[in-house]
């Protein structure tokens, strides 16, 4: 519940955001026109995630006599979820992630690194995951939120080309926009994008591992999964798109220190600790 409520509010924040800068950068006219593109952007997105993302990881669909698809078809039957079609990704690297704009057009993968790891129980805490991201339909929620922050980008960059050409807006009473409110906020503005989608993405995160832990049965192969995850990452990085790593169950590359702060996964030892009831 905290972390819903938790996401809730960014994605107040980042719309009330997208509001600020598009007032100061481009007027009713300059909001509607990066939220418009934005928009397009995303749909197509939305709607093509999944065969793009598998494509680009060169996933392969597996049937019913394959035991990581008659995994997913048991968790999927106690998690009331649709049957998923299920993936096997070519890479040595530990690591999976779901796919799809809806329960109904889901799709599960799973790295052969990640299966050759994990025990039968560690890669149903790490299954149960995914389909707690289906049945959540996270990839509707961070297509909402990369919309809202692309067009902040959009509008940003709007700011940007006023001050360089003196044409700030002007309200009716005839004042110009303050440039260096402008050029703040042509700074600010996308990295607090980046800061809140970051954050939302990680709330998901916890989420879907309370999800998969109710969904499993029990959070322990789980928790087991994600230290060994995390140590094989480590290990044998992933050749992965920053721009997909966000759908992993672990970022597929570390983001330690500051950088952690636009991680889209929260560090593994406080997944553990909330898994564990410990936080």
């Amino acid at each position: 519940m905290a972390n819903t409520f938790k996401t809730t509010i960014l994605l107040a924040a980042l719309s009330g955001l997208f509001l600020l800068i598009g007032e100061m950068a481009g007027g009713s006219g300059g909001l509607l026109i990066a939220f418009g593109v934005a928009v397009a952007m995303n749909f197509v997105s939305y709607w093509f995630s999944d065969k793009i993302v598998l494509k680009m990881y060169r996933a392969q669909e597996v049937g019913a006599s394959h035991p990581l698809y008659a995994a997913v078809a048991r968790l999927a039957r106690r998690a009331e979820l649709p049957m998923p079609k299920v993936y096997i990704i070519p890479d040595h690297s530990p690591n999976a992630f779901a796919t799809g704009r809806n329960p109904e057009h889901a799709a599960v993968a799973a790295t052969e690194g990640l299966i050759r790891m994990l025990s039968p129980d560690e890669l149903d805490g790490v299954l149960a995951h995914e389909l707690a991201h289906v049945k959540n339909r996270d990839i509707l929620i961070s297509s909402i939120a990369a919309t809202i922050a692309a067009a902040i980008m959009m509008l940003a960059r709007m700011a940007q080309f006023a001050a360089m050409f003196g044409g700030a807006r002007r309200d009716d009473e005839g004042e110009g926009t303050n440039p260096i409110a402008l050029l703040a906020m042509m700074i600010v503005a996308p990295l607090a994008a980046m800061l809140i989608q970051a954050a939302i993405s990680r709330s998901r995160e916890f989420l879907a591992d309370a999800g998969g832990a109710a969904i499993a049965g029990s959070p322990m192969g789980l928790v087991n999964a994600l230290q060994k995850i995390e140590r094989g990452v480590s290990r044998i990085p992933m050749d992965a798109n920053p721009a997909t790593a966000h759908m992993f169950i672990m970022k597929p590359f570390s983001a330690r220190g500051l950088m952690g702060l636009f991680s889209s996964h929260p560090p593994t030892e406080d997944r553990i600790n909330a898994l564990m009831g410990r936080s």
